[in-house]
């Protein structure tokens, strides 16, 4: 009895006691994350496509009524499915959040496979299999990144095995993952509109290759029956480019993405937007193409989409359009209008272009990928020459302005592409204004701003590294020099540079008063003229 009373009047560790309370803390973390509402309805879309694809993938047994042999294909699925999710958990947690994206790769996958079933069921070629699986995988390298495509289109094999009823059928599983290596490794972007034919007729090229190896290893079959074997295969691979190439508008309008040829098309100076950007406000039309040559430049340099920024870069100032004359760079020579205003109001045209931009951009139906270059392009800042106006004219009675008041409404940039537009387009602005420009000069106000952003935590959501972010300032500074540059005095003709120095003396010396002998022709004149 002693001893358990000892045992229970012993002090504890308050390390361990407090090791207890962190690990406490983390489990309940762990039991709200699930309860989530986002993990919940990715739970839910998870079990619809389970259940969606067990039907499909056993339909020949629902209709024969051989429930017996579903059991292995439910198991499979299942297992599949899960580990998919995992892949997804890992390398694209976002789909997660977006929903509408997790239920477009679910559609897409419940799609493949009903047609691959379908097909198999009425022509019994695996061929179809093929199609599909290189469908898959060019569609996911489009609306995603080169790995995440990879993956999930292994993933999709292992169930269009399960479709065609082959899942001993190794060789069908090479030709499948060689046509999706081809496909993701083969297209990196969609730039021109022979590519997705360029993608598909390489795949159509390795699929025959594989194909034709696996069928000569596998079978004693014919000449005639491999070439055929190998022929369907390919030119399923080649159709699945051909209908994607029609198909790509549908595919960006489901998973919200625009491919590189789209953003070229939008970057034309002939769009009615930018048309009416060059036509209304002049200067902010030429200091947008600007800022988008150098984004251009400095998203390269840290490998992100710079053809992204230069179109972004174009649109993030459209809101200018509905009062040009309010903004510096299209003032042309004339006095500002601001002299007329007190601060405050000043303020609310300045900021409002952000929310005009937005505005603009949903009645011209741009790109829902170009939104954010129009909201984030001033982040939260400060409107640093009114905010200081207003408190010049504040009086001593009264309290001093607030900087909430006169800060931008955000938000703050989410991706690499909007924060390095954000940058581009402070720095030019502060470079333009200078009166001496050299390349000391130029990197000293780029690196200032960029320090500057970086202590306001307007790179807080874009994962922008420091190392990027020095690349970046480098690429700004270089472009900005080079394009603020010095210029020699071209060389006149020396009778041309003659006449220039006499009209110059003229211009210097002072008028001589007359002599005595012009004064007398002066007066001679006079009496003659009488």
């Amino acid at each position: 009895m002693g001893i358990y009373m000892g045992v229970l009047n012993k002090k504890s560790n308050p390390r361990r006691e407090k090791v207890r309370k962190t690990k406490a803390a983390e489990r309940i973390g762990v039991w709200k994350q699930l309860a989530n509402t986002d993990v919940i309805i990715s739970a839910m879309l998870w079990l619809v496509f389970v259940a969606a694809a067990t039907v499909v993938l056993s339909f020949d047994f629902i209709t024969g009524s051989l429930y017996r042999q579903m059991l292995p294909v439910v198991v499979l699925t299942i297992l599949i499915s899960v580990a998919a999710a995992l892949y997804v958990y890992h390398y694209q947690e976002r789909i997660l959040r977006k929903h509408t994206r997790a239920a477009a790769i679910i559609g897409l996958f419940i799609l493949l496979l009903a047609i691959t079933k379908s097909g198999w069921m009425l022509s019994g070629q695996h061929s179809w299999a093929t199609g599909t699986a290189v469908t898959a995988a060019i569609i996911l390298t489009i609306a995603y990144d080169q790995r995440f495509a990879l993956g999930m289109s292994i993933f999709y094999c292992l169930f269009a095995i399960l479709a065609v009823n082959e899942i001993n059928n190794l060789g069908l599983f090479f030709t499948m993952s060689a046509g999706v290596i081809a496909c993701v490794f083969s297209l990196r972007e969609v730039r021109t509109r022979m590519k997705l034919l360029e993608v598909g007729a390489l795949a159509a090229i390795v699929v025959f290759i594989t194909s034709l190896a696996v069928e000569i290893m596998a079978n004693n079959l014919p000449w005639k029956d491999v070439f055929r074997t190998a022929g369907l295969h390919s030119g399923a691979a080649l159709l699945a480019g051909l209908i994607i190439q029609s198909l790509l508008p549908l595919i960006e309008k489901i998973f919200h993405i625009a491919t590189s040829m789209t953003l070229l098309d939008y970057s034309d100076a002939n769009q009615p937007l930018l048309k009416r950007l060059a036509m209304e406000a002049p200067g902010t039309y030429s200091h947008s193409l600007l800022v988008g040559s150098i984004s251009e430049t400095a998203a390269e340099s840290i490998g992100c989409n710079g053809l992204l920024c230069r179109v972004g870069a174009y649109y993030h100032d459209i809101g200018k359009i509905n009062k040009p004359g309010y903004f510096a760079e299209n003032e042309m020579g004339l006095d500002s209008r601001h002299k007329e205003l007190s601060p405050a109001m000043s303020r609310l045209i300045i900021v409002g272009h952000v929310k005009d931009g937005i505005e603009i951009a949903k009645e011209y139906g741009l790109l829902p990928v170009l939104h954010q270059f129009i909201e984030t392009h001033h982040g939260t800042t400060l409107v640093e020459y009114f905010y200081n106006e207003a408190r010049k004219k504040q009086d001593k009675n009264h309290s001093q302005p607030s900087e909430s008041e006169f800060k931008y409404s955000g938000p703050t940039p989410k991706t690499k592409e909007s924060a390095i537009v954000m940058l581009a387009d402070a720095a030019e602005s502060s470079v333009r204004s200078l009166t001496e420009i050299t390349p000391t000069k130029v990197e000293a106000v780029v690196h200032n701003i960029a320090m500057k952003r970086l202590r306001e935590g307007q790179f807080d959501r874009c994962e922008l590294t420091l190392r990027e972010l020095s690349r970046i300032e480098q690429s700004i500074s270089k472009s900005l020099a080079t394009h603020y540059h010095g210029r020699i005095a071209y060389p006149k003709r020396p009778d041309v540079a003659d006449m220039d120095k006499s009209q110059e003396l003229k211009t210097k010396l002072p008028e001589q008063p007359p002599t005595e002998s012009k004064k007398q022709q002066v007066i001679t004149s006079e009496n003659s003229d009488k």
